[in-house]
């Protein structure tokens, strides 16, 4: 791989990919040139950045060569397609869609949690889940030092999950309901604003989980590298613009007091204690947003649980941010130190 490499950006139109721009200027991220891609329908618009102009190209299987590092924010079913010919063409893949998270030969990587699986790679590898993310960052230092036997969490998930159109039509929303007009619903088929509801995505009938529930299950045990890690999830749209809150409860494998976690928590690399209590102020969205930490509060002993071996947390994500974008770009840095 060249220093500085050659970067393509599959989906560079959409939020998270106009978000990896944002990140690579402002983290100085070296590159020697730069591949704007995205449908045939944004083929020829131009994005001016960082003093030049870029013709964004139609994504096709030729778009890959002399390519280093390819960040995708695509759907699944073109990752499929294009993550192999990208990596065949000699670029390392960094794909934000499911696609290959379960593969057992892609790594899936949060790089405050497992950046030495990166080095497993054959051209492809996963960034996970946002919800995923915005968990597992925080609950590991405490499973390293401890042992975590059970999570149990319940998300509250903002629009941005959805993606720009879904932000955007909440934002319709509103401007329907103070105008007195008809509430637009063409993304989720029903009133987002002043509602909450189960997230959007398909229901297993056999175990009443939705995938992406799944998905934090079977994705937190991989990252982790622990299969007897038992994982319970529920997980809500509700009617926020950006960045994901989560409510956490541990049980650990030995007893660990709230200040020894809050301890933990402090030295935690991607992590920011958000935790007054005489104020009342704890992780909130609105703060998250546009920040590269997860925001953790409200951290407590579980009541419910024996003394020392249960831990109540509350946190927030900026989900296009760390949740994505981010994520990616960390990982794209640690393939630049391993060539460096």
């Amino acid at each position: 791989m060249k220093n500085p490499p050659v970067v393509a950006i599959a989906g560079v139109t959409g939020a998270v990919g106009q978000e990896f721009l944002r990140l690579i200027e402002e983290r100085k991220f070296p590159f020697s040139d730069l591949r704007m891609l995205a449908s045939a329908r944004s083929a020829g618009k131009t994005i001016d950045y960082l003093g030049q102009t870029y013709t964004i190209e139609e994504l096709t299987a030729e778009s890959f060569a002399g390519v280093d590092i390819a960040l995708f924010s695509v759907g699944g079913s073109i990752s499929k397609e294009f993550a192999p010919i990208a990596a065949k063409a000699g670029a390392v893949v960094i794909d934000n869609s499911s696609a290959f998270r379960m593969d057992p030969n892609t790594p899936l990587v949060v790089p405050e949690v497992n950046p030495a699986a990166i080095d497993g790679h054959s051209g492809i590898i996963a960034n996970p889940n946002c919800s995923t993310i915005i968990m597992d960052v925080v609950v590991w230092p405490i499973h390293q030092a401890v042992g975590v036997e059970r999570i149990v969490v319940s998300t509250y998930q903002a629009a941005s999950g959805a993606g720009a159109a879904a932000m955007a039509e909440l934002e319709q929303q509103a401007h329907d309901w103070a105008s007195g007009d008809p509430i637009t619903q063409d993304i989720f088929g029903r009133q987002y604003l002043w509602n909450l509801f189960s997230h959007n995505s398909d229901i297993d009938p056999a175990t009443g989980y939705n995938s992406e529930e799944t998905k934090m299950i079977k994705e937190t045990a991989k990252i982790f590298g622990d299969d007897d890690l038992r994982v319970s999830v529920t997980c809500v749209r509700v009617p926020v613009l950006r960045a994901h809150c989560e409510s956490i409860n541990l049980t650990l494998k030995s007893p660990l007091d709230e200040n020894a976690a809050r301890e933990l928590l402090a030295a935690a690399p991607g992590v920011k204690i958000v935790d007054d209590r005489a104020a009342n102020r704890h992780p909130e969205p609105l703060a998250a947003s546009h920040e590269d930490d997860v925001f953790v509060g409200r951290i407590r002993a579980d009541a419910g649980q024996a003394p020392g071996v249960g831990l109540e947390l509350f946190v927030a994500g900026d989900q296009i941010r760390k949740g994505a974008a981010l994520n990616a770009i960390q990982i794209a840095e640690l393939l630049l130190a391993r060539t460096s």
